[in-house]
């Protein structure tokens, strides 16, 4: 195993050995006919900006100019990880028109749905309740009933209208209950 493993590393090498001699010239070729500041790998920052004054912000700028395009996302990545900055999709451009229809869907809208919930009851409202809830939740047996009202809060009945919903609260709370629309 461990001389296909040897054999396959010097194929390799000499695969990569032989691409390099024949892309040598060429790059050779390219440097000679290119300008002397093009062939120096460290290339000197461009002038800094007339804008900043303040020196720490210039080196910043310097450094960062300096670095590759994989350090600048590494960067990127680091910086929203540090500073909790979360992924914002950029909304695409929109006509003029959808502007005021935009500010019209942030209105909050009136909530049509509600949920019912017996919240607490008086004690001697008790009986009064259990027959309500009985009457009101369909195959519920009068012990059953018993025990939902006993283990209140509990919801009552969920998605219905508000009419339907305050008629309801309305029912129980002159039976000396508290009920809470949700």
């Amino acid at each position: 195993m461990a001389s296909r493993c040897a054999s396959s590393i010097r194929s390799f090498s000499r695969l990569s050995r032989s691409w390099q001699a024949q892309t040598r010239p060429c790059i050779r070729t390219y440097a000679a006919a290119a300008p002397e500041s093009a062939t120096s790998s460290a290339t000197p920052p461009p002038p800094p900006a007339k804008s900043s004054t303040d020196p720490t912000i210039t080196r910043i700028v310097d450094d960062i100019s300096g670095l590759t395009l994989l350090q600048a996302a590494d960067l990127v990545t680091l910086l929203k990880s540090r500073l909790n900055i979360q992924e914002i999709a950029m909304p695409s451009a929109a006509p003029m028109a959808a502007a005021p229809a935009a500010a019209e869907e942030e209105k909050p809208k009136e909530k049509t749905v509600f949920n019912v919930m017996l919240e607490s009851f008086d004690a001697g409202a008790k009986p009064k309740i259990i027959r309500e809830v009985k009457a009101l939740v369909p195959n519920l047996t009068l012990i059953d009933a018993k025990k939902f009202v006993e283990s209140v809060p509990k919801v009552l009945k969920e998605n219905l209208p508000k009419e339907d919903a305050e008629k309801l609260k309305a029912a129980f709370e002159k039976l000396g209950a508290v009920v809470k629309l949700d």
